[in-house]
């Protein structure tokens, strides 16, 4: 494949002006101490582990008990099926990576790492702006009393799935690469590249799969809150009607916030790498991100089951009857 050939053939960390050029592929970067590779790939056996856990637990526990089988409950499940498997997938190779030093597992594992957690990460996050439209409709309901059913939160999936597949597989068929980081232990897409075939790839993907779904959740919790101000101010019982939204609601937000103080940096670093790919940067400095933005997989499971009265209503009869 021609991404295996862009892979093998170059070096992100050459530089253009030295003779020497590093192979991530066989060995580790002279420049970071090999003690520095232990410890990331520690604290990704912790973050890979922890969230492998919680993400299954809650897929687990939402489909055991009827009464957690709803509409937002399935995005939800959605977002931990898509967490669960940027763990399993790249937080496992990550993992195993930092361990040696470098990616001695390949081309292959590494076009697999970038594709997978550029992926599900991109599922993760058109599923959170689905969660938010999804308050927007249940709360603003701009389209009269339609309820949201099942079919509905099973049609937004499809579409999350569908859609983000289709922007995350064009750098395994030549548009663009999925390539190694500046520390060697990591792939990604390839935002150092100047080349008019990467780029052009990159501000695409950012525009679809990192611009639009941001604006449908701040455009949706713009109008909610809104909505949530206007009724909080002339009728106080329906707001008290409404309780159990507004509970939700919070935990959303809440998601949705962790998610991007977990991800923001990562999509800064990968902007100023696109917009200046001469730009040269500490390869502990330009790792940091990165590996940042894979804990983001271990909150949601926490928000959703402490900020969830329903879940932890159920959790708490449920282990009543075990004893």
């Amino acid at each position: 494949m021609d991404v295996f050939r862009a892979l093998g053939n170059e070096s992100l960390l050459s530089n253009s002006s030295g003779p020497a050029r590093w192979d991530p592929f066989h060995h580790p970067l002279d420049s970071i101490q090999p003690w520095h590779f232990r410890l990331v790939a520690a604290v990704m056996f912790v973050v890979t582990s922890l969230s492998l856990a919680e993400n299954l637990a809650v897929i687990l526990v939402t489909f055991k008990f009827k009464q957690l089988r709803q509409p937002v409950n399935y995005v939800i499940v959605n977002l931990s099926v898509a967490d669960f498997l940027v763990s399993l997938t790249g937080g496992t190779i990550s993992f195993l990576a930092n361990l040696k030093g470098y990616f001695y597992m390949g081309h292959w594992a590494c076009v697999l790492e970038g594709f997978a957690v550029t992926f599900f990460g991109i599922v993760a996050l058109w599923s959170l702006a689905l969660l938010a439209f999804e308050r927007y409709i249940v709360i603003c309901r701009p389209v009269g009393n339609m309820r949201l059913r099942g079919k509905h939160a099973a049609q937004g999936i499809a579409f999350v799935w569908t859609f983000s597949f289709i922007w995350t597989i064009p750098p395994t068929m030549g548009w663009s690469s999925y390539t190694t980081s500046k520390i060697g232990t990591t792939c990604e897409p390839n935002w150092y590249s100047g080349a008019y075939n990467d780029r052009s790839y990159i501000i695409a993907f950012f525009t679809t799969c990192f611009i639009v779904p941001l604006l449908v959740i701040l455009v949706s919790y713009g109008k909610l809150l809104q909505k949530l101000r206007k009724v909080s101010n002339t009728q106080g019982r329906l707001r008290t009607a409404r309780k159990p939204e507004r509970q939700v609601t919070r935990m959303v937000v809440v998601m949705i916030i962790a998610f991007l103080i977990c991800w923001m940096p990562y999509a800064v670093f990968s902007i100023l790498a696109t917009a200046y790919p001469s730009i040269e940067l500490d390869p502990h400095l330009a790792a940091i991100p990165a590996f940042f933005s894979k804990t983001a997989t271990v909150y949601n499971p926490i928000i959703y089951v402490f900020m969830n009265k329903q879940v932890l209503y159920v959790l708490k009869v449920s282990s009543i009857s075990i004893v």
